[in-house]
């Protein structure tokens, strides 16, 4: 466009960005085939904790899709109640809770949420466990008059999927900010979280739009973007997030990186998005000089010493690429997975609840300145 003002780079952490995410799924692939390392030779990726370069192979989106949207006690059920599971897992992210809630309803649906109920259980647990990840920042206000957080959400989730409410307007939806802007409308669903869910949703075989079509950076993106471009020029920080997934292919060819993706999935708009977070936490340590609030990673790695088993939304079609030993056992086992304590392991999964038993079998669950490179 004749007169556009194009984006500044800094070149090195522009560079680390593409490094990063290749690396880190070299990693990731390297775990699979290796579980005992090393797997790197950077010295502040094996030493820090970091995500995945690709979203859905993180521990509690695994999780989400192998057993809570396509696992057993999600089999044969209408959208809505797929969508409700999807809602309420995200809305804790954490796999003890869930599988308390899953215990005692039988199966987590709209017949079985009994707020009250549920309520009074998550208050017993939360005694001696905590109950939400420390990954998001809730908004804890109380919506509904509750003075606890989780009851607030229970009611929430209870109110979404009533008659005609989100799980009807879910289902009129013609793509990914429809199902956004959906979520928004509702109390204690800020801008990331929405965007999470609707991402989230999107993984069911009941809505299927294409992730570039929208993206939301979370706060932790916005502070990547600010390291890797010291002038956005007269991009808004979607578009320059569009613009990595766009040019990807030109960017690890340019810096000889071998790349080919997630067993052949191309970085997504919500990975891109997630990688300028852990550009931000990266930078901390290889470029303390660039100003920032937050000047140390967190979070050390700790190896959980568990087998990563795999399963990614079958609508993608990379199941088949995943290499054996990292797949889930065959479906025909009466073995399941179990994230129980945030380790994975394999446990008799034989009908155990008393409500609703699926018929079929599981499926689980260093860098120089340089000139500046064009990205516009």
């Amino acid at each position: 466009m004749l007169g556009a003002m194009q984006p500044t780079p800094r070149r090195p952490v522009f560079d680390a960005y593409w490094r990063f995410a290749a690396e880190r799924q070299r990693i990731f692939e390297a775990r699979l085939e290796d579980p005992h390392g090393p797997w790197t030779d950077d010295p502040i990726l094996a030493r820090y904790k970091f995500c995945n370069t690709f979203r859905a192979s993180d521990r509690v989106s695994q999780y989400l899709i192998a057993r809570v949207i396509y696992g057993p006690m999600a089999r044969d059920l209408p959208a809505e109640d797929v969508f409700l599971r999807i809602v309420l897992f995200r809305l804790f992210s954490k796999e003890s809770t869930w599988e308390a809630l899953e215990h005692a309803t039988g199966g987590v649906c709209r017949e079985t949420l009994d707020v009250e109920r549920l309520g009074d259980l998550l208050d017993q647990v939360r005694r001696e466990q905590p109950i939400y990840t420390a990954a998001f920042i809730l908004c804890a206000h109380d919506a509904y008059g509750h003075r606890i957080k989780h009851r607030n959400h229970l009611e929430l989730v209870q109110r979404m999927f009533a008659p005609g409410a989100l799980g009807a307007q879910l289902g009129r939806a013609g793509r990914l900010e429809d199902v956004y802007e959906a979520l928004r409308d509702w109390p204690m669903i800020g801008a990331f979280m929405g965007y999470q869910l609707a991402v989230d949703l999107n993984y069911s075989e009941h809505l299927d739009f294409d992730e570039n079509d929208f993206t939301v950076p979370g706060p932790g993106a916005v502070r990547g973007l600010r390291k890797v471009f010291s002038d956005f020029g007269d991009r808004t920080p979607r578009q320059l997030i569009m613009q990595m997934v766009e040019r990807q292919d030109e960017h690890f060819d340019r810096l000889g990186l071998t790349w080919s993706g997630l067993f052949g999935r191309s970085l997504h708009a919500i990975d891109c998005q997630g990688l300028f977070c852990e550009t931000d936490k990266y930078a901390r340590v290889a470029f303390p000089d660039l100003a920032s609030n937050r000047v140390r990673i967190k979070h050390e790695f700790r190896d959980p010493k568990a087998r990563l088993d795999l399963f990614y939304p079958p609508k993608w079609d990379i199941n088949d690429g995943v290499p054996k030993a990292a797949m889930p056992r065959d479906a025909d086992s009466p073995e399941q997975l179990s994230f129980t304590d945030a380790r994975l392991r394999v446990v008799d999964a034989r009908p155990r609840y008393q409500g609703r038993v699926p018929q079929r079998p599981d499926v689980p669950a260093r860098l120089f300145d340089e000139p500046a490179v064009a990205v516009g």
